[in-house]
């Protein structure tokens, strides 16, 4: 009966170690490297459509540096200018080329949401982060 218990508490210790591990790796204190997965793009009275991200452009990954404000993709830098954390997210801000855009980062899992808009159209990017 000792056996399964320590079996059963070792096994609690492992499995609940890496959640507690993992969720400090989303708060910001460590840079990320994200890929976008899947995006949605609307224009004014039209019927949003989704496509692969290369097709209209976005990057297919780029770095979160917390400690510059910076998102780093392949060909341009935004600055993040509004950061907030809240409730199991943290949220980023910023604009370029026209467009506002912003990021709610899952804190638990690393899974992103993305918004880019102006006053025609607006993208919708899903994807995951890792610490890098």
């Amino acid at each position: 009966m000792l056996k399964i218990g320590s079996a059963i508490a070792v096994a609690v210790l492992v499995c609940a170690t890496p959640s507690r591990v993992f969720s400090a790796d989303f708060d910001g204190s460590k840079p990320l490297l994200c890929a976008t997965i899947d995006v949605h793009f609307c224009d004014v009275g039209e019927v949003c459509y989704r496509t692969l991200p290369a097709l209209l452009g976005a990057p297919q990954f780029m770095h979160i540096n917390f400690a510059k404000k910076a998102i780093i993709g392949p060909h341009r830098t935004a600055e993040i200018r509004f950061m907030e954390p809240s409730e199991g997210q943290l949220l980023l801000q910023g604009t370029e080329l026209g467009y506002a855009w912003s990021v709610a980062l899952d804190t638990k899992t690393g899974a992103m949401s993305t918004t880019l808009v102006n006053r025609e159209d607006v993208f919708v990017l899903f994807g995951t982060c890792t610490p890098s």
